[in-house]
């Protein structure tokens, strides 16, 4: 994979995209946009349910636990910081969120380099990418991964931290009920649509794209993690900013921030690892923006509706298997490439 590919101005594609894709009102992909919203928040939130109580039941189970089991491990994590509400807020959450996304990584790091376990390797989107990835290239997006996570992301969060204190920051030892994290889950996931998405597509403007956005857009077949390789300015506003959004918004307790970001870090670590497999959300959507560039800049599609930003990626193979699918086949399979059409990348 070339370095050019990235170059490629994403303004040439626009009219490319508009060219093939079918007219449609505005009215109709507000419809569509608001459908869309519904079934994959709702769809979420379920999964969400059923997931906590199931993993609740078993933690109670091995490890004996009464009582609620999840207020008695944040009342540990809270006595062991002493309830300094600084500490938790900074030192806190940096190694949760560097713990969650390297825990992630690390396994999809393991299988980009090594090709194993080999099963996997069929569940790649983007055929003979990254097989294995090139180490140099690699080591290269840990270091800037990590220079954003430490260098950038420990003094914006100082930054956000003194937000929340104006904005009333919840940082108690009792946490929030599970109903209310719900409400709060779906506000967050809301407010990192329009957070993303726009700040996303400001990134695609040319200037932009030319000095900051085409670092991410160095990897046209992404890896995990490529989520986090930007410019740090990018960093701030594009990765950061649209995940504090709702917690601000809220005004959440820092626990439930935890959570927040723990399902964020996952879901983009997902979105970029190159691979579609079974039973975790699809990342079909997402990898389709590395290889066309002006399509999809959303997390959900919503706004990508509405906005008639993914007009091409619904013509393509990859929309029809942009769903969660539930069996061991591997998609492509299921819903093989046209003879004509054999990559994304051919699609014009």
């Amino acid at each position: 994979m070339s370095y050019a590919e990235g170059s490629c101005s994403p303004l040439h594609r626009v009219g490319a995209a508009q060219a093939i894709a079918p007219p449609q009102s505005k009215i109709v992909r507000f419809i569509d946009s608001i459908r869309k919203s519904v079934f994959i928040i709702g769809s979420a939130l379920i999964v969400f349910i059923a997931f906590r109580n199931s993993v609740t039941w078993h933690c109670q189970q091995f490890w004996g636990a009464s009582g609620d089991f999840w207020q008695a491990q944040w009342g540990k994590i809270y006595d062991w910081f002493e309830g300094d509400v600084f500490n938790i807020n900074i030192w806190g959450t940096f190694f949760w969120i560097f713990g969650v996304f390297w825990f992630v990584n690390l396994f999809l790091i393991l299988l980009d380099v090594t090709g194993k376990p080999e099963f996997l390797l069929q569940y790649k989107i983007q055929d003979a990418k990254n097989i294995p990835v090139d180490k140099k290239r690699l080591r290269s997006a840990v270091l800037r991964v990590l220079f954003n996570q430490t260098v950038v992301g420990i003094p914006v969060q100082v930054l956000l931290y003194q937000l929340f204190k104006l904005r009333g920051i919840i940082c108690t030892r009792e946490l929030p009920t599970f109903s209310w994290v719900l409400c709060e889950l779906l506000v967050f996931i809301l407010a990192e649509e329009v957070g993303f998405y726009y700040s996303h597509r400001l990134m695609h403007h040319p200037y932009l794209y030319k000095h900051i956005h085409k670092i991410h857009h160095e990897w046209t077949a992404p890896i995990g993690i490529i989520g986090l390789y930007a410019h740090p300015l990018e960093h701030a506003m594009s990765n950061i900013f649209p995940g504090f959004l709702g917690p601000f918004i809220m005004g959440s307790h820092v626990a439930t921030c935890w959570l927040w970001y723990a399902l964020a870090l996952a879901s983009t670590s997902n979105a970029h690892s190159g691979y579609h497999f079974p039973f975790l959300p699809s990342p079909e959507a997402h990898d389709f923006h590395h290889v066309k560039f002006n399509q999809c800049y959303g997390v959900l599609g919503i706004l990508d509706r509405f906005h008639g930003t993914d007009n091409l990626f619904r013509l393509s193979k990859q929309y029809e298997r942009h769903i969660m699918f539930l069996g061991l086949t591997p998609i492509k399979q299921e819903i093989p490439d046209s003879p004509k059409n054999k990559s994304p990348s051919k699609l014009q």
